[in-house]
């Protein structure tokens, strides 16, 4: 049984960590799951940052993320809402979609915003984008190293050389990632 990962927004909201991150659920190493509220708050976000991109293209990625990842939709998770505790209690919904999608881990740049302390009863623990790609990469090192090929293949506008796509995996906060990489960058 693969585990079940479910995506903060703060994982989707940066471009290249999202399709990443898509590339990797779509290697079935493990099974992705978000929330249409979690889909409002990155889509907003980059709405509010990069207004020279059109709100028909954020839905149009969405509702390619949502066909693309079966069952990657977590749905029925509102009422559990107001029974958790979490130091900002905006992110509950997204412990509430965790547990309700049967997840064991989120993915999150926030980690100080999930102490172990109230999800550890959940059995669900909350890891960086970064050390999350390093656990899949210690144990299937060939998937996610293709998962990378990919992305980077798939890369039109623009392109991007090795070293150029490893800069920006580093800027998008994934110093050890680019790490276990680099001896790999001919075939990436």
């Amino acid at each position: 049984m693969v585990p079940i990962v479910l995506y903060d927004a703060c994982v989707l909201y940066p471009a290249p960590l999202r399709d990443l991150f898509m590339w990797l659920a779509l290697a079935d190493l493990f099974q992705a799951r978000w929330t249409d509220r979690i889909h409002d708050e990155w889509t907003r976000n980059v709405a509010a940052n990069r207004p020279d991109i059109s709100p028909a293209s954020l839905v149009r990625c969405r509702r390619l993320m949502n066909e693309h990842v079966p069952d990657s939709l977590v749905t029925g998770y509102e009422a559990l809402i107001p029974t958790l505790t979490l130091p900002d209690v905006d992110d509950r919904h997204v412990l509430a979609a965790a547990i309700q999608g049967g997840a064991s881990l989120i993915v999150t740049f926030n980690l100080k915003d999930f102490p172990a302390s109230a999800l550890d009863r959940f059995d669900i623990e909350a890891i960086h984008p970064d050390e999350f790609i390093v656990r899949l990469w210690d144990e299937f090192p060939a998937v996610v190293l293709n998962a990378v090929r990919t992305q980077r293949e798939e890369l039109k506008r623009p392109g991007k050389s090795v070293p150029e796509y490893l800069a920006t995996l580093e800027q998008c906060q994934l110093p050890e990632t680019v790490a276990r990489l680099r001896p790999f960058a001919a075939e990436i």
